[in-house]
């Protein structure tokens, strides 16, 4: 199991995603994953500079690649944001039932 270990020490994946008034936040990518029967790709991001420990916000988004370029998308569909936030909490789920610290 040093595979899964290898996973959780590797450099955090940081994207930068601007705020409403322009300012360029950091996000650190905790989870990448596609949802079965679909094409689209999901990420779900933390907050880096997260004011309190208490703040357990995850943010999802739909994202698409080309080349280096990184597009992200808001989830606004009702439907498509209660699939991604299945398969999220399945994939965390196994994620911890393969954990036996804590």
């Amino acid at each position: 199991m040093t595979n899964e270990r290898n996973y959780f020490e590797e450099e955090p994946d940081i994207i930068y995603i601007p705020d409403d008034e322009g300012n360029e936040e950091e996000f650190e990518v905790i989870m990448k994953f596609e949802v079965d029967g679909s094409d689209s790709k999901y990420m779900m991001v933390v907050p880096l500079e997260a004011g309190d420990d208490d703040s357990d916000e995850v943010y999802a988004f739909r994202y698409e690649e080309d080349g280096d370029d990184l597009k992200l998308y808001m989830i606004e569909d009702d439907a498509e944001w209660q699939i991604v936030e299945e398969t999220f909490n399945t994939l965390v789920a196994e994620l911890d039932g393969g954990n036996d610290h804590e």
